[in-house]
């Protein structure tokens, strides 16, 4: 069935810009993440499945694609999460999609507890205060359940964001984020203002594996597994890199902290 959903998605008529985006989300869940976690016990269809900053669904789609229910995308972008509904109609899936801070809100009451599974790809080193996130995350998850977390640690080659802002070559540069503060604001001044703000919010909340593991036990999980990749999953889909895991020399702060491109883990709600 997924290769019949992408072609439904794919020929249907939302912009190229909504279906890279989407498509490349997809592919990363079908491929890389519902195996891992299925292999690792954390996800089996029937299980009911969150996604905290799901955007247009990807990653939630090619889990309800394999037998997820209950499927919930959350996000503050309004307009991601309504090409979020228009996808689900088009490839005939079953997802929700509802407005949620996951700092400033609480969790609505008909989620406490409810799901088997919670996603959270790439969102949390954008949250100002990463225990008050996975707090209010854990209310949502059963007890037994799984949180499923990946990001870019702050000290890693693009940690900063700096890539994602439009003008200056020399924004796209590895470590420049980690330049003194004043020179890196000069580097990344010809970007997009609201890209600007968020590359420099970064500056402040800098998390970082050992920051997040942290926040992690005392917001009462318990570390299930941990992954740390100098190439990241996802750059198979967008670049055509093969993914590269590094949890041998990643044993080193020095390595997590600076070489290590996506910091990935499992937690478990007891």
């Amino acid at each position: 069935m997924s290769d019949k959903i992408r072609d439904l998605v794919f020929g249907s008529n939302i912009s190229d810009n909504d279906k890279y985006y989407w498509g490349y989300m997809y592919d990363l869940g079908r491929e890389t993440i519902v195996p891992y976690l299925t292999e690792l016990g954390a996800f089996e269809g029937g299980n009911s499945v969150i996604e905290i900053g799901s955007a247009e669904g990807g990653v939630l789609h090619a889990f309800a694609d394999k037998g997820a229910v209950n499927c919930i995308g959350t996000d503050i972008s309004l307009p991601r999460l309504e090409m979020g509904r228009v996808i689900s109609k088009i490839a005939n899936l079953d997802v929700e999609y509802v407005s949620n801070d996951i700092i400033y809100e609480e969790p609505q009451s008909e989620w406490v507890g409810k799901y088997d599974l919670a996603i959270l790809r790439d969102v949390i080193e954008h949250l100002d205060d990463t225990v008050i996130a996975l707090t209010n995350i854990k209310k949502v998850i059963k007890k037994g359940g799984f949180l499923y977390v990946t990001f870019p640690p702050y000290n890693s080659p693009y940690g900063g964001h700096q890539h994602t802002l439009a003008g200056d070559m020399l924004s796209k540069l590895p470590f420049i984020h980690l330049l003194p503060e004043s020179i890196f604001r000069n580097l990344i001044q010809s970007g997009r203002p609201q890209d600007i703000e968020e590359v420099v919010r970064l500056l402040d909340i800098r998390l970082s594996p050992e920051k997040f593991k942290k926040a992690a036990l005392e917001s009462g999980y318990e570390i299930f597994k941990e992954d740390y990749y100098l190439l990241r999953p996802v750059f198979k889909m967008k670049f055509g890199l093969p993914t590269l895991k590094i949890n041998s020399i990643a044993k080193s702060s020095f390595v997590r902290n600076f070489f290590c491109m996506e910091a990935s883990y499992i937690l478990q709600v007891r």
